[in-house]
Formats: C-alpha cells, structure tokens, sequence
C-alpha cells in the first residue's frame, strides 16, 4: 500500500526536491525545539542573573556575570528538601495504590467478566466528563471527615493517595491494553495451572511494561504539578509539597532565588521523562496493533 505525502518519490528523489524537503522538516523541527526550550533556558539562565539583570528592559539573553550563588540560597531559604521530601512521599504513594488498585480493577473487567462490568466500567468513565474543580469540594469534605471511621486525613500523605487511585483515565488505558493480550497466552497459562492472579503477576504484568510506564509518568506528574488540592489539604507547612511550598515562600524572595528554585523543582520530572521516555514511547504505540 502506497503512503500518499506532500511530496510525491519523484519530488524527492530530484536534488532539488530533497534540498526543500530537508530545509522544511529542519526548519520545523529547530522552530518547535525552540519553542519548547526557550522558556527552560530563559529559567535556567535567569536564576544565573543578577537581580537588577533580571528586571532590565530590555531583557539579556545571556547572562553577563554568572551568578550560582541563586541555587544555593533557594535550597537553604526555600527549605527545598524538606518540600521535595513531602512531594517525593505523596507522588510514590499515588503512584503506588493508583498502580495497584487501576491495575487490579482494569484486569478484572478485562479478564475475569465479572457482573454488571460494562455498567461498571461505563459509571467509571462518565466520571471523566466532570470537570475536575466540581469534585474538589466534595473531596475536601469526604477527607475532612472520613465516612463510617469519622477520622480526618488533612495534613496527611492519604489525603492526596486515596484520590489519586479513582482515575478513570489510567483505568481505562490499562483495561484497553489487557484487552489487546492474544487470549491464547493466557489460556497456556491456564492449562499450566495458573490462577487469575498467577496470570496477572507472572504473564499479564511482564508484557503490560509499556503501558504501566505511561501510567506510572501520569500518575507521578498529576501529583507533582498539582497545587490547588494539596493547598487545601496541608495546612501544616512542613509538610507542603513543593508546588504549594513555591508560591506561599515566594513574597519575600528575591526573582533569581525563585527561579532558582524552580529549576531545582523541575529537575526530578526531567529526569524521570528522560528515564522512561523509552517506555512511554513504546507505551504510546503498544495499543496500535493486536498481537
């Protein structure tokens, strides 16, 4: 089958043709990278400035005397391990009960049939057509004031766990891929003596690595980036992530200690993309075909 482009294979097997084809697809490429880094440099660059560089008009690309004195003052001022500690605590656990639970609930109404799925599975994701903001106040009150124990969770790493587990998106992308396994594989399993949770832990799991690396980086950047949620929730401001932590330690802090700061803040989620950009890359494309 013939993929029709924009250029047909005689355009671009001409000199002529090609030249235009890479300057297009080069310029593209450097206009997007561009656009997407610049605002990464302008942070990195700028906490490097000094205060009256920053606030000049107009603005130095580069900065003119190198100041990383900025990097030090924001993890001493800022108290940015202490914040880092609470966010790397509540990102873990989300990440754990939501990995757990999804995995478990996506593998039963995959697998095992289990009665009422489809009604199940269609309440789960009629949730995901309620905006976000309309669910925080009847959050706030079910974690204030837990229901049958009557005990409240604000302050406390389950307030932000227990909601990170109901995702219907997560749920939903795990169930499609479980979907997608040759049955035959899990019949082998079965007429080898494998039980349902021997199949999802020795068979189902092993091969679901693409798709639980998608999963793990939705579920670690929803809590990292969250701000609204966990400033209702905490109070207590040893025990703020960093997100919340950021803007309430702002006022009195110089622009380049603040920048600073966040670079220091964005560095764990760079490094995790750059870990896992293998997995979610594949994770993206396991779906497209049935093996």
């Amino acid at each position: 089958m013939s993929t029709r482009t924009l250029l047909s294979p005689a355009a671009l097997a001409r000199p002529r043709g090609r030249a235009v084809y890479w300057t297009v697809f080069t310029g593209a490429v450097l206009l997007f990278a561009l656009a997407f880094l610049f605002p990464v440099y302008w942070m990195v660059t700028g906490a490097a400035k000094s205060p009256d560089e920053v606030a000049r008009t107009p603005p130095t690309l580069v900065p003119e005397r190198w100041r990383p004195d900025a990097y030090a003052d924001a993890w001493d001022l800022m108290q940015l391990p202490r914040h880092l500690w609470n966010t790397v605590v509540q990102a873990a656990g989300a990440w754990f009960f939501q990995l757990l639970f999804c995995t478990a609930a996506a593998y039963a109404l995959s697998r095992l049939r289990p009665a009422f799925g489809k009604v199940l599975l269609g309440g789960i994701l009629a949730t995901l057509m309620v905006p976000a903001q309309a669910l925080v106040v009847p959050k706030y009150l079910t974690v204030a004031d837990l229901p049958l124990i009557h005990t409240s969770l604000l302050n406390d790493p389950l307030a932000v766990w227990l909601p990170a587990v109901a995702n219907g998106f997560n749920l939903y992308l795990l169930k499609r891929f479980f979907d997608r396994i040759p049955r035959e594989v899990l019949e082998a399993a079965q007429i080898d003596g494998a039980g349902p949770l021997r199949v999802l832990w020795s068979v189902v799991l092993p091969m679901s690595r693409p798709v639980l690396g998608v999963v793990s980086i939705f579920a670690l950047v929803a809590v990292w980036q969250d701000f609204l949620w966990p400033l209702m929730v905490f109070s207590d401001t040893d025990k703020q992530p960093i997100s919340v932590a950021l803007v309430q330690l702002s006022q009195n802090i110089q622009l380049t200690v603040l920048l600073a700061a966040m670079v220091i803040a964005s560095i764990p989620m760079v490094a995790l993309f750059l870990v896992f950009q293998r997995h979610i890359v594949a994770g993206i494309g396991a779906g497209s075909t049935k093996g």
